[in-house]
């Protein structure tokens, strides 16, 4: 879908996946989402690449709020446990839900996120906030990681 994307085909599909009933996105919150991942004001104006990228990031968006026909429901009781889990992937820019997956095989033995008790997504939860310290130098806790974490972010724009 993403691969062959082009001009008003891209367009309809970005605002076929943010008006979806599992995003339900208002004009502006679109138009936020476009502006943080490209820094651009106008979707008319994304590059053909840049537009494949917020699809994607639409996509996967719809996916963690329960719309990926793909993954299943899961365990009601972890609903918001598990929306936790899929944002601090994306943080650590896991963009596939698979290494999450694959992050619970290795803590856990089980093999899909939605498949954890209560107990297990909060210590998973955890791990990733650990993993996204790592990554930002910020062990013990320093004001240095908090200013390294806003410098990356700032990059990122």
């Amino acid at each position: 879908m993403a691969g062959k994307t082009k001009g008003r085909d891209g367009i309809r599909i970005l605002w076929g996946i943010a008006k979806s009933p599992e995003l339900g996105l208002t004009d502006e919150e679109l138009h936020m989402v476009v502006s943080a991942h490209t820094g651009k004001e106008s979707i008319r104006a994304l590059t053909q690449g840049e537009l494949r990228t917020v699809i994607r990031v639409l996509g996967n968006m719809k996916e963690s709020a329960g719309g990926g026909r793909s993954r299943p429901r899961g365990n009601p009781a972890t609903g918001s446990q598990r929306k936790k889990i899929y944002m601090l992937a994306r943080e650590l820019g896991w963009d596939d839900p698979a290494r999450v997956d694959g992050l619970c095989r290795k803590m856990f033995r089980v093999d899909r996120v939605e498949w954890l008790d209560s107990g297990q997504c909060s210590r998973l939860i955890e791990a990733l906030k650990d993993m996204e310290k790592r990554k930002y130098g910020m062990e013990g806790g320093g004001a240095g990681g908090e200013k390294q974490k806003a410098d990356h972010e700032g990059e990122k724009t």
